[in-house]
């Protein structure tokens, strides 16, 4: 174990590791097809604090611990004594004397970074509202399934400048698919996270092909795949109503997927909010990819388990 290794955003990782995770996340589908499981990580136990309520990640998580013979512990974030009187500098050396590695679910992406940096054992993040690393992996996994090649493809994500968004752009300048950002101009990604991005886009290919739009129509053109998540993520509960107005013209529909490449497909983070950013017809459509994507963070996250942990 190197605890020198957290993922705490994708530029945690090398676009060699991230490709690395890939092709084991391959082999791990292959052992489930044949139904044998190799164990590495017997004995181990991955601690998983959530502060978020949580169905794709806390579910892959924990099974792909089980499947790699060690032992996931589930604990909500008011369970425990941190947030409660306990420092996070405390917190986080009482887990590592206990744990292997910690998935962190939360909301603030400097404190899942405080608990890392007083933490002994690797950090995973499991979500919080800047970036959700683990769910890009995921996705670039599905994208190389699907398309055969992740560069020269185009994803198009249409949505919030959420931590989704701001995922897919890292995972774009690690890998090398070109990416077209598609927001209202009042939700566009936060400047310094895309322009970091489009820096290290730069460093590793030697163009930018992450660009940014107002316009749907526009932006789907010559699109591989079609990305969206919700208008409203956690915590912006009270913002719902302002934001289905500001978002009006941006659902993925039917309408909207005409006018992408014909062999276009449609990919979610879930959970879809069916009638606001998606329609069911195309949610539920032969050119929906969402449920396939949701099982392959299985076989991501025990890659990421085995790369940080064996």
């Amino acid at each position: 174990m190197n605890k020198n290794r957290d993922l705490l955003t994708l530029f945690d990782l090398t676009g060699t590791e991230c490709l690395s995770i890939i092709e084991r996340a391959k082999k791990f589908k292959e052992e489930e097809a044949k139904g044998s499981f190799s164990e590495p990580l017997k004995g181990k136990t991955l601690g998983m604090i959530f502060s978020k309520n949580s169905t794709r990640t806390r579910l892959s998580f924990e099974v792909g611990m089980h499947q790699l013979g060690g032992d996931a512990i589930f604990n909500h974030g008011d369970d425990l004594q941190l947030g409660h009187g306990e420092s996070v500098a405390a917190s986080a050396k009482v887990f590592s004397l206990y744990l292997d590695a910690i998935l962190v679910r939360t909301y603030e992406q400097e404190d899942l970074e405080q608990l890392a940096k007083y933490s002994s054992i690797p950090v995973i993040n499991g979500l919080t509202d800047s970036y959700h690393p683990c769910q890009i992996l995921a996705d670039i996994y599905t994208l190389k399934e699907e398309c055969g090649a992740i560069q020269g493809k185009q994803i198009c994500y249409i949505g919030d400048g959420n931590n989704i968004c701001n995922s897919l752009m890292n995972g774009a300048a690690l890998t090398g698919f070109d990416l077209v950002v598609c927001t209202p101009e009042k939700y566009a990604p936060d400047r310094k996270i895309s322009e970091y991005a489009e820096q290290k886009m730069i460093e590793n290919f030697g163009e930018n092909r992450i660009r940014f739009s107002h316009s749907p129509k526009e932006a789907v053109e010559g699109a591989n795949i079609v990305y969206t998540d919700t208008w409203v993520s956690m915590g912006m509960e009270e913002e719902k109503q302002q934001r289905l107005k500001d978002f009006q013209g941006f659902q993925v529909n039917k309408e909207l997927l005409s006018l992408c490449k014909q062999e276009g497909l449609v990919m979610h983070c879930l959970p879809a909010h069916e009638g606001e950013e998606i329609t069911v017809d195309v949610l539920e459509s032969f050119r929906s990819i969402v449920y396939r994507q949701a099982k392959n963070r299985l076989f991501v996250q025990k890659a990421i388990l085995e790369f940080l942990l064996a």
